[in-house]
């Protein structure tokens, strides 16, 4: 027994009257996964006439095994003499094993049935996180200055889309879901598929948050091929393959923070723009230092916009710039001091220049025994207290 596929126009044309019962299914839309139809009698007469349409995918049992199917889209007529002859598409493999091996225990005797699978892209099937999910941040680095490396913001988030699946493989699917059930509905199974797609996305937010793919958690909304690349290559939906269904499509719609990881990034946020805040200051001081520095005639009035700068920062340059530049410049004026002090300064009586120390570094000439004044520079006497020309007390 099997079928044998009618010539094109055969529906409308004069084999249409030779027909003894026409076995169809309407389109079952969105909803009707799957549907049982025979004759009044239960057993379908030889000749008969089974008509598949897009995308239906129809399965011959008698007397609870399987004869013949098709998923290919036609008018077929049933020919009780003749071999099966699987005009099978898409489930040639699947269909010649259910041939082999399916059959339903108990089943009663001359009873033939057509199932009709709904094999279209079933859609508009919606998903939501019940409670919220761990996600690592990477947009939100934070650094460990112990470790020098940075670990991403752990946030909680809620997401919502649609997704989309198909019926993979018919056999899988009646063993083990549909049975011989007469009509099997979408309703039945939707809610275990979304409990099964939501634990998927979860392990696939878990591959997308981390240290390879880094994705920033506003952004996972655009991620939606890898989203299904990911679940692919992992097998995450396995649990929904066992059933004899693929997701084929999968679209997440928003992305929603908790009320705990919003204060985390708005705090991270006003931390960030407090730091670069501090290191504009920083370095606008610094340039402020140098220009002072390197300006002669204005020095003071360049120190004095420096201090000003500090005041108006509260006092926040005082610790990162002022610090470093008092180190520098007061041991270098106690330095100059102290060497005042100790080096008394004389005229070379060769060279005619001021010179510190005990030997002329023009000439080589040595500090002289006797001594000057040290205001009028005139020659006094060598233990002299005051000077004879115009009396500065040396």
């Amino acid at each position: 027994m099997g079928l044998i596929k009618a010539a094109t126009g055969a529906i409308g044309g004069t084999l249409k009257d030779q027909w003894k019962e026409a076995l169809r299914c309407d389109d079952m839309g969105n909803e009707i996964l799957m549907k049982k139809v025979t004759t009044p009698t239960g057993v379908i007469s030889n000749k008969s006439t089974i008509i598949v349409g897009p995308g239906q995918c129809a399965i011959i049992y008698d007397n609870g095994r399987v004869i013949d199917a098709t998923a290919e889209e036609g008018v077929y007529t049933f020919d009780s003499s003749s071999t099966p002859s699987f005009f099978a598409g898409q489930f040639g493999a699947v269909f010649k094993e259910m041939w082999q091996r399916f059959t339903y225990e108990g089943a009663s005797a001359k009873e033939q049935y057509v199932f009709f699978f709904n094999i279209k892209e079933i859609i508009g099937n919606k998903f939501g996180t019940p409670n919220p999910v761990p996600f690592q941040d990477w947009s939100h680095p934070i650094p460990n200055q112990m470790t020098g490396t940075i670990t991403p913001l752990r946030v909680e988030v809620k997401c919502f889309g649609k997704y989309t699946f198909k019926i993979e493989d018919p056999s899988t699917f009646m063993n083990e879901i549909a049975g011989t059930a007469d009509i099997y509905r979408k309703d039945e199974l939707i809610e275990q598929i979304r409990s099964e797609v939501i634990a998927s996305f979860q392990n696939v937010l878990n591959e997308l948050g981390n240290s390879v793919h880094k994705i920033p958690v506003l952004e996972l909304p655009s991620q939606t091929d890898e989203i299904k690349q990911i679940m692919d290559e992992k097998v995450f939906d396995e649990p929904i393959r066992k059933r004899g269904i693929k997701i084929e499509g999968f679209a997440v719609e928003s992305v929603t923070l908790d009320e705990e990881s919003e204060k985390k990034i708005d705090q991270y946020e006003l931390s960030s723009n407090a730091n670069m805040q501090q290191g504009t200051l920083v370095g606008a001081y610094a340039n402020a230092v140098q220009d002072a520095a390197n300006n002669a005639n204005g020095a003071a009035n360049g120190f004095m916009g420096i201090g000003m700068m500090n005041m108006a920062s509260g006092g926040m340059m005082g610790g990162a710039a002022a610090g470093p530049w008092q180190q520098q410049t007061q041991p270098a004026q106690s330095m100059q001091q102290e060497q005042g002090k100790n080096d008394a300064s004389w005229t070379c009586p060769n060279c005619k220049i001021p010179v510190t120390g005990k030997f002329c570094q023009e000439c080589g000439q040595a500090k002289p025994e006797k001594s000057f004044c040290s205001n009028c520079g005139k020659e006094i006497g060598k233990n002299a207290k005051f000077c004879p020309e115009c009396g500065y007390q040396n």
